[in-house]
């Protein structure tokens, strides 16, 4: 294509597998003037060097959904553009070395016949008979998902640039993105090395230069590459050519039959990042420097574990780079900074299983403005502007690219760049015992170990298990202190976007479904819904003036409620919002004896009178001044204090210099998510999502249908909720407790009525007051179906395999009238 354009509807930047798939799908929803610019030539990025690895089974439905489309999508790439991609469906298998490697794929089967993928357990035996040159020697057993496959990489971006082009996109090598062009908080077009091209879209697909083209646009796209080794063996006559794609994780190695050869590939602990200073500016189809040393341990178990790989010999030995995220998962959506770019990049090595599914979600987002799904896992706003630090980046990656193929225990940290958020009480809290876990790259405290196992000898740190881990005695005594006597939480990372102005008032009474036109001093629980009347956000406001509101949310969350908020303030709104998370810490006092601990401590009246439940008060304690708020997460009585960061310190001693006469506990978060799992408290991500309706959610009682339109409208979502409250719920949320007090439930653990899979659990823990696992999950509900008869089916959960019967209820099992909060 000679005549280069100035105007384009959108512009794509990246010509691999994923800007070529993003490019495809959009021009078949119709978008019929779509550019697509790649630096140098098409797939020359990381593209052409993929092994081609087909995986379908990920960590949540929706991601999963994706990878099942990309296999569909590739069955069909062939007949369809002429372009022979390689693709090949022999299934996957994977060898477990120990029990807890075992457990993780016997849950994942489990996770997986929730998803519609079948994943069967193998013994050694079996396992062996599918790969008949794979040594057994330490395989505990397997798994193996026949429907998994691989493909030729380049020839598959190739195959999508041709159905692109046939489309009508027209697609540009050798021409250099130089600029980002933007007016008004909105993407305007590019500068390239051929001149400028007006646009309405900008979508980001470079890849490794992700983070630079990001910059560009005043983006933050964290990502950073890291070096990627395999090896291709010579053809030998004694590989079968169906042999499925093996991995042995513990081994950080995985195979992969083609044409007679084998390509071995390492995913090592500990990973060498690459490029940290930008990458070389004429660099394609880059290979980078052998080094046999690096991955010496992993070749050398790979030879044991296949010994033809030690017959057949080395043809070539591979080194390339591939980009990394912070946190293992792939950046799409639609940037916060700047309305109408959009993000797909750091795929983390599995860009090719995932590029059809997220080039088709991504379109579908443009199309539509909103995701067409819950993306959240993926959504580039959970991003915080810290973690686009390449200090940051170098530290944290080395270790991502290792987590692909480590135990994937509940409750796992990551161990790199850590310490780049501290609360005020950070140190308080350390020299109780704080073990530290990291969240949004806040160093929060997950659990205390007690002075009396200190004295023993034990550490405050993880060992982790799929089995209770070595803080889980620990826990069942911070539990039982918030429901019998005290605990304190640092809750400080805790999101607080103040809203001002005077339009305030008519801004969120738009964003919220409940009604916040209340007196100062009010708090408010609502979530905020989008078009479907699905769940944006679960949060509280709290009126503090006639135009000042706080809301608190998540502390992962901020970005992206901030960005909701922002994008729902009308342009003639006397309206700001401001992310003031930082200035505030919140120590949260909670259970039973809360009032007694706090009262002799502060000025004011805590009796029910005096300062009822969902309300919030200016007070003093110590000598520092606090804001006081009677609300909780852990349905117990508590308040939480809201105090300047500076004076955080000499609060928490205050508090603590008579708890400890009271024994007050230092609580962490695994105990704050046991108690809200036993009180049915949702969490937003886990429970709640864009996609899941707010009545079938079980929170209709936060939404007010009836509440005045306010200067901007309804509330959004009002019209969605009318029409299911008119429809009838299609299913509901219900609480879970095994009967069998020792199995544990995290999440995805397949629900069962009548012995037929209806569902999966949403979040679990264990629930040490109630005495045994505790779960959250949704279930289809017919027509008419009364509570007797919903709740009279016999119920179970599946735990890796086994079944496990479960009672269920439509109300909290601890304390089902929540008077708890309110005594």
């Amino acid at each position: 294509m000679t005549d280069f354009p100035t105007k384009a509807r959108a512009v794509v930047i990246g010509g691999g597998a994923v800007g070529c798939s993003v490019a495809y799908h959009l021009a078949k929803l119709g978008w019929t003037d779509v550019v697509l610019l790649e630096r140098k030539r098409l797939t020359s990025g990381t593209t052409w060097h993929a092994a081609g690895l087909i995986g379908q089974l990920r960590a949540t439905l929706n991601l999963t959904r994706l990878a099942k489309y990309s296999a569909e999508l590739y069955d069909g790439l062939e007949a369809e553009t002429g372009v022979a991609i390689g693709y090949r469906r022999n299934g996957s298998l994977g060898l477990a070395l120990s029990e807890h490697r075992l457990e993780e794929f016997a849950r994942g089967a489990s996770m997986a016949s929730t998803f519609g993928l079948e994943a069967q357990m193998l013994t050694p035996a079996q396992c062996a008979a599918r790969h008949p040159l794979a040594e057994m020697h330490g395989v505990r057993g397997g798994v193996f998902l026949p429907t998994d496959g691989h493909a030729d990489p380049a020839n598959i971006a190739l195959a999508l640039a041709k159905g692109a082009r046939q489309r009508g996109v027209r697609i540009f090598e050798n021409v250099a993105v130089t600029g980002i062009a933007r007016e008004r908080g909105r993407v305007t077009g590019v500068s390239t090395s051929r001149g400028p091209i007006a646009a309405d879209y900008v979508v980001n697909c470079a890849g490794m230069w992700g983070r630079e083209i990001g910059r560009m646009a005043g983006v933050n796209v964290p990502l950073h590459a890291c070096e990627h080794f395999y090896v291709v063996t010579e053809a030998h006559p004694g590989i079968p050519r169906n042999l499925p794609v093996l991995r042995v994780p513990d081994e950080c190695a995985y195979y992969k039959e083609d044409a007679g050869k084998l390509l071995v590939g390492f995913f090592e602990p500990k990973a060498k990042p690459w490029a940290t200073h930008g990458i070389p500016e004429d660099s394609e189809f880059i290979t980078l420097p052998d080094d046999w040393d690096h991955v010496a341990p992993e070749l050398e178990k790979a030879a044991a574990r296949v010994p033809l790989l030690a017959k057949a010999g080395i043809r070539t030995f591979f080194n390339g780079p591939e980009s990394f995220t912070p946190d293992d998962r792939y950046l799409l959506g639609e940037a916060p900074e700047l309305r109408n770019f959009y993000v797909a990049a750091g795929f983390n090595s599995i860009g090719i299983q995932s590029a059809g599914g997220a080039g088709k979600a991504l379109s579908e987002w443009m199309e539509a403005g909103e995701p067409p799904f819950d993306l959240g896992d993926v959504d580039i706003r959970r991003m915080f502007p810290f973690q686009g630090n390449r200090t940051y980046l170098f530290n944290r990656v080395g270790e991502t690219l290792g987590l692909l193929y480590a135990d994937h225990f509940p409750h796992r940290h990551y161990e790199s760049a850590r310490g780049v958020r501290h609360t005020p009480l950070h140190e308080r809290l350390e020299a109780r015992g704080a073990c530290f876990g990291e969240s949004a790259g806040w160093e929060r405290a997950f659990w205390f170990l007690p002075k009396e196992a200190a004295a023993r000898g034990e550490k405050p740190e993880y060992r982790y298990s799929w089995k209770r881990q070595n803080w889980f005695g620990h826990a069942a005594q911070e539990h039982r202190a918030v429901r019998e006597g005290v605990g304190l939480f640092d809750l400080s990372p805790f999101g607080k976007i103040r809203v001002e102005g005077p339009d305030a008032e008519a801004v969120l009474q738009r964003v919220c479904a409940n009604d916040v036109a209340v007196e100062p001093g009010r708090i408010v629980y609502t979530q905020w819904l989008n078009g479907r009347g699905g769940i944006e956000a679960d949060l509280t406001v709290t009126r503090l003036s006639e135009a000042e509101f706080l809301v608190v949310t998540g502390s992962a969350t901020v970005p992206r409620d901030l960005d909701w908020l922002r994008r729902h303030i009308p342009a003639d709104a006397r309206c700001v919002a401001t992310d003031v998370t930082s200035g505030e810490a919140c120590i949260a006092v909670m259970g039973p004896r809360a009032r007694e601990l706090l009262a002799p401590l502060v000025d004011a009246d805590l009796s029910n009178a005096a300062f009822p439940f969902g309300t919030a008060r200016t007070i003093e304690i110590g000598m520092a001044m606090a804001r006081a708020h009677r609300i909780t997460y852990v349905g117990e009585l508590g308040w939480e204090l809201y105090v300047p960061s500076d004076m955080a310190r000499h609060v928490f001693d205050v508090v603590a210099a008579r708890g400890d006469g009271m024994g007050m506990r230092p609580c962490g978060m695994h105990v704050l998510d046991s108690c809200r799992i036993e009180k049915a408290y949702r969490h937003h991500g886990h429970d709640i999502s864009c996609e899941d309706h707010v009545l079938e959610a079980g929170l209709g009682f936060a939404v007010k249908t009836g509440k005045k339109a306010g200067r901007f409208g309804d509330f959004v979502g009002r019209a969605a909720v009318l029409e299911r409250a008119a429809q009838g719920l299609r299913r509901r949320m219900l609480q879970f407790r095994l009967d069998d007090p020792q199995p544990l439930l995290f999440h995805n653990e397949p629900i069962l009525r009548d012995g037929r899979i209806v569902g999966r659990v949403t979040s679990g823990a264990y629930g040490h007051h109630l005495g045994g696992a505790i779960g959250l999950g949704y279930v289809p509900v017919e027509a008419g179906e009364g509570e007797a008869e919903l709740l009279g089916a016999r119920w179970e959960v599946e735990v890796a395999g086994t079944r496990f019967a479960a009672r269920a209820s439509l109300r909290p099992m601890h304390d089902p009238r929540s008077e708890r909060p309110r005594a």
